[in-house]
């Protein structure tokens, strides 16, 4: 008897980045070979016309593990039962605007998608908020889904990750795969934290293998957080295909059993209890998943006053989101 279907919402869905990702979501890399997978397509009414050419090349691949698409317009529609919710779509940045114009524009789709979500979805449903600005994102809309525990709601930082950690591989002339245990805190936005002072590279202390604490702390830390704005210069276009890689890579981690001593980013929920960071806030943290598939934020790591400030300037920022959007909050 075959699996019964994971439903999977993904919104935008006609837009770069899924275009990028759903092809990858039928390999049977993340949930497995065996696991037959049903689409839920939202996109606004004038995409959907686009949107039919992706179903069209979907179905052109023959995929053995796609159970059925169902493309719509229909917020209510694209939850019904869904176990994951990708809610990639939001208004990206146009020229001019300032990051608390983004907030603004942003803030009510999330609103109806979360009111939704809570609707109409799985029991189990996870969420995973990609659309910038994601950790304001994911708030509002899990704070209008009562009825689902923050536990099951991320925001993606893996993008910030993996781009530290291919910026600390070329620095130190190993390959990405020996940088390990690099954790991204806070925001996801310029004024977010590599944290290099835990990183590992070859099993090393990273601060050991790049002796350049300068370089750490400055370029490093700049050519990371603007790297999404260097590609917008060179390409003309912003990030697709390492963002639709960073979801395969972050839903990979949240449902496979972390690694030995290894961890991840994502944005969770704060509590309040966790390195100083204010509770109600959805701020990037380490995190590991056990084998019962359990997510769990990794505790007692040590930072030097430099990190600690880092910390505390990304909470700082998030602070001022959440104010910004405090009408959006029920």
């Amino acid at each position: 008897m075959n699996p019964t279907p994971i439903r999977i919402a993904v919104t935008g869905a006609a837009g770069q980045v899924a275009y990028s990702l759903l092809f990858r979501l039928l390999s049977g890399e993340i949930f497995g070979t065996k696991q037959p997978i049903q689409l839920q397509l939202l996109e606004i009414t004038p995409a959907m016309r686009a949107l039919e050419g992706v179903i069209l090349e979907l179905e052109d691949c023959a995929f053995p593990l796609l159970h059925g698409i169902e493309a719509t317009d229909n917020v209510m529609k694209a939850f019904k039962d869904v176990d994951w919710s990708l809610l990639i779509g939001s208004r990206p940045r146009g020229p001019g605007m300032q990051r608390a114009d983004l907030i603004a524009i942003n803030g009510p789709i999330f609103v109806e998608q979360g009111k939704a979500i809570n609707a109409q979805a799985a029991e189990g449903v996870r969420i995973l908020v990609v659309g910038n600005p994601c950790n304001t994102n994911c708030l509002v809309a899990a704070a209008n889904a009562p009825d689902i525990p923050k536990e099951r709601w991320f925001a993606m930082t893996r993008l910030d990750e993996n781009r530290a950690k291919a910026q600390l591989a070329n620095r130190s002339s190993r390959p990405v795969q020996e940088v390990s245990h690099l954790a991204l805190w806070g925001n996801h936005s310029a004024t977010q934290y590599p944290d290099f002072e835990n990183a590992r590279i070859s099993g090393e202390a990273a601060i050991t293998v790049i002796d350049d604490r300068n370089w750490l702390e400055r370029d490093f830390q700049r050519i990371t957080g603007e790297r999404g704005a260097s590609i917008i210069d060179a390409r003309g276009l912003s990030s697709a295909a390492s963002a639709a890689n960073a979801i395969i890579d972050s839903l990979v981690s949240l449902t496979q059993t972390t690694v030995e001593d290894n961890w991840y980013s994502a944005a969770i929920y704060s509590d309040g209890n966790s390195y100083g960071i204010t509770n109600g806030l959805f701020y990037s943290f380490p995190l590991r998943t056990d084998e019962a598939g359990a997510v769990s934020l990794v505790e007692g790591l040590r930072f030097s006053e430099y990190g600690w400030q880092r910390l505390k300037e990304n909470e700082n920022e998030l602070l001022a989101e959440r104010a910004a959007i405090q009408e959006l909050l029920p």
